[in-house]
């Protein structure tokens, strides 16, 4: 007979995803080409091009937003198609300062992250459209 495991923690609400694309002066037609080819599949928010930091990302990047229901498609396309390039993958949930740290995944070599400028709670323009206020 198996086993139920119980949790043993609350299971956060999860309101999308970031994809953060990290990019460097050599490296930026590789991250516009990525960001264009990423429209062209899927219905996702690209995000502008960074300067040279931007919240806890200490590099140039982008971030694109997508949907829960996205991740499973989304995600092992970015994994055969950065061209190269780092990215983290994160979730939406109560703490941006968790989703950046214990809750991410990398694709590539992380970046150290500026986690002591995080607040709490994400911006509305930061989560995906659908779960934005009327």
């Amino acid at each position: 007979m198996p086993t139920t495991v119980k949790p043993t923690m609350t299971n956060p609400a999860n309101y999308g995803y970031h994809a953060h694309v990290y990019f460097g002066e050599d490296t930026r037609p590789a991250a516009e080409r990525l960001a264009k080819r990423l429209n062209e599949h899927f219905d996702v928010e690209i995000g502008q091009f960074s300067g040279d930091r931007v919240g806890p990302h200490p590099i140039p990047q982008f971030q694109m937003i997508f949907k829960n229901e996205q991740f499973a498609t989304v995600v092992p396309w970015l994994m055969l198609n950065r061209e190269g390039l780092d990215v983290l993958i994160h979730p939406l949930t109560e703490s941006s300062y968790d989703d950046h740290s214990k809750n991410a995944m990398w694709l590539g070599t992380p970046v150290p992250m500026k986690l002591d400028i995080l607040r709490p709670k994400y911006s509305e323009h930061l989560l995906p459209s659908s779960q934005r206020s009327a």
